[in-house]
């Protein structure tokens, strides 16, 4: 009551003003104005004593973090007073701005994932500190939820429409969760049917958000196609995923098969390869009494683990829990071994975001900004000696560079038509595959629906065995799809397209490399230098196709986002057509002829409509192909455009020399000498505070 009373008080408050911003960022951006944001007064409530030092490391790591951005924005203002005096090009902004924005942006993601009721919840709030997400004994999750940090304790309802709207504290858990009748008897149409896309909750005290996390609360796996294929998605774009599964009923074999799953998920699709950032949590260990029967699932996880290839390792990325035991510990202010073997996990959880994740990312950008800000200093010494005479051009070099910049111009549009060749080939074989696999695909179909079950009398639940029926029918599909994505598709199709294209622009990258290579030797420049510069800052991995092809349908597993983007995981009623006159017909054939009735009709319904929508399918197939292909041709184009203005920017400063006074050319030497300080200071800060 004290504490009711106390809120509403707080509540009924005017709101404290917010102090200003004390530094311009140089992208402002949405993303990056939650980065590492100053904590807000800590409200007091009773929580374990270790939380008063919990999570130092990812502390740690946001002060670095900001640190760093702190040195991106000096760096940006030196380049931007170059800029303005024309003495460096725009492009070094730009690039420059990519890496702060990154910086403040910086934010870790881990995903939660598992099976309905293995305490997903509960897990959540042993590891907030806080009572915060539903928890029953039931499916529980109804939504994506997304727990973050923010200044005020606020909860923003994204809905599938498109709309948005900030709902009252009290709301959340009757949003997040799935209606207690629905999950109890099993009426999938509420369980997979939701208009609300995700759920953001904001929270200025939680610890583990505060210091830079996000939290993904996702559906349960395998309650419902739909809501299955939104946690395939979520885990593209993830740091780290934890899946939870139960001591008490370990590993059966549906389970077994989502695991798996989620490892190939997590590797962008390749199968059979260990994921580095997958964590497996047996839970409800408190309800196993004897040492036999621990040691018993310790044996049975970390044999599967090591017999399917899983992890990396395993030594911290396997751990045993009881997150209800854990939350109780947490909530009374008490210590014991359920309390310490959780936070043996959340040490694990710390050590790879920071380490393994933060740290490598960290260092990328320190090389990144070391880089930029060597390529300020060669610009200003390039502009020195223009300045001082000792770079000029004459007639017969500024045709060659005009010449160079023709070059240059050709190659982006050798590239481009290149590109289009490989992708009208690309288009041609998988619609030639596609076609293949669609006439082939009825009988493969036709072979599983034999091994479709219903447990609900067909009489008197048809609804829920017609909806057992669509769902086993969707998995089955989502399987066939994704046999022929990963097998046919991606390593038959378009990988080897992607290294013609790859090795196409390869080749005419490294000829402009050398023909600016021969130029600076010519005209005394070192514009291939500053190319090499722009080609270390194209994000991704030259040659690595998977790379490009973790983005569009293939990020979450094309099957599942093919169902939901055809509509075929809608509205759970659409194979009922007919199936009335398919009982009264069976009825003479006992429940086994019943049974068999429906499915044929599920089967039936579900592949008229699945032909309906290949022309939406194949649609979708060509705007994936186009992401992969395009994207790659975008970075190569940038790094062409780059030497271009290279180029013309010399030229623009031989023009503007000879119309300037001595006066002038002396005040921009002592501004050059200026700016070339501010750099090497600067490189000198960033190599005492980050020595590597």
């Amino acid at each position: 009551m004290f504490v009711n009373a106390a809120n509403e008080i707080s509540a009924a408050l005017p709101a404290k003003p917010e102090q200003p911003a004390t530094q311009q960022q140089p992208v402002p951006s949405n993303a990056a104005s939650n980065a590492s944001p100053p904590p807000p007064p800590k409200v007091e409530h009773q929580r374990n004593k270790h939380h008063d030092t919990a999570y130092e490391q990812l502390q740690q790591f946001q002060k670095n973090r900001q640190q760093l951005d702190n040195f991106c924005y000096q760096l940006y203002q030196t380049i931007q007073d170059c800029t303005k005096h024309e003495l460096l090009p725009n492009t070094l902004e730009k690039e420059l701005g990519k890496v702060s924005q990154k910086l403040q942006s910086q934010r870790f993601r881990i995903s939660v994932v598992g099976e309905f009721s293995q305490g997903k919840s509960t897990f959540l709030n042993a590891l907030l500190g806080e009572e915060i997400q539903p928890a029953r004994a039931i499916p529980c999750s109804g939504a994506v939820t997304i727990l973050k940090y923010g200044k005020k304790m606020q909860v923003v309802c994204r809905y599938k429409d498109g709309r948005s709207e900030e709902i009252p504290l009290d709301q959340y858990k009757v949003k997040a969760a799935i209606p207690k009748e629905a999950a109890r008897d099993h009426r999938s149409e509420q369980l997979g049917q939701s208009d609300i896309e995700e759920i953001i909750f904001e929270h200025p005290d939680l610890d583990l958000c505060r210091s830079g996390v996000e939290i993904i609360d996702s559906p349960g796996l395998n309650e419902h196609p739909d809501r299955t294929a939104i946690t395939q998605k979520l885990l593209k774009d993830t740091d780290a995923a934890i899946f939870l599964t139960n001591a008490m009923r370990l590993l059966p074999e549906k389970e077994k098969e989502l695991i798996q799953d989620v490892r190939t998920q997590l590797n962008g699709g390749k199968e059979n390869e260990p994921a580095d950032n997958l964590f497996v949590l047996v839970n409800f260990m408190d309800l196993l009494d004897e040492e036999e029967d621990r040691q018993d699932v310790s044996q049975r996880i970390e044999s599967f683990v090591k017999q399917q290839n899983l992890l990396i390792k395993t030594e911290d990325r396997i751990h045993y829990i009881s997150a209800k035991s854990a939350l109780k510990a947490i909530l009374k202010g008490a210590d014991d071994e359920y309390l310490k073997t959780f936070q043996s996990f959340t040490q694990s959880i710390e050590q790879f975001l920071t380490h393994e994740r933060g740290f490598l990312e960290i260092k990328k950008s320190v090389i990144r900004i070391q880089e930029l800000n060597q390529a300020g200093l060669d610009g200003l010494h390039q502009a020195e000696k223009v300045l001082l005479g000792n770079l000029t051009l004459s007639e017969a070099k500024k045709q060659e560079i005009l010449e160079q910049i023709g070059e240059a111009s050709g190659r982006d549009l050798r590239i481009r038509l290149i590109a289009d060749e490989i992708k009208d080939a690309s288009f041609e074989e998988a619609n030639e595959s596609l076609q293949e696999w669609l006439e082939e695909l009825g009988e493969r179909l036709a072979n599983k629906v034999e091994h479709w079950s219903s447990k609900y009398n067909p009489i008197f639940d048809q609804e829920r065995v017609i909806q057992d029926y669509v769902n086993q029918f969707l998995r089955d599909i989502q399987q066939e799809i994704d046999t022929w994505g990963n097998k046919e598709l991606k390593e038959k199709i378009l990988k080897p397209h992607f290294e013609i294209l790859e090795n196409s622009i390869k080749e005419e990258l490294d000829t402009l490399q050398k023909s600016l290579l021969l130029l600076d030797k010519d005209i005394n420049t070192d514009f291939s230098k500053q190319i090499n510069l722009a080609i270390n800052g194209i994000e991704g991995s030259f040659g690595d196709f998977y790379t490009y092809i973790s983005g569009g349908l293939f990020g979450g597993g094309l099957g599942a986002g093919l169902l939901i983007l055809l509509g075929l995981g809608g509205p759970i009623m659409w194979a009922v057509a007919g199936v009335g006159a398919a009982i009264a017909g069976a009825l003479g054939f006992g429940m086994g002829g019943i049974h068999d009735q429906i499915k044929l009709k599920v089967f039936e319904t579900g592949c008229e409509k699945f032909v309906e929508a290949t022309e939406k399918l194949t649609d979708k197939i060509g705007e994936t192909i186009d992401l992969v292909f395009n994207t790659r041709v975008e970075e190569a184009i940038k790094v062409i455009e780059q030497a271009i203005f290279l180029c013309e920017n010399l030229l623009e400063q031989q023009e503007k020399i000879h119309n300037e006074t001595l006066e002038q050319r002396q005040i921009k030497k002592a501004f050059i000498v200026q700016k070339r300080g501010e750099f090497e200071q600067l490189r000198k800060n960033i190599e005492a505070f980050f020595p590597y």
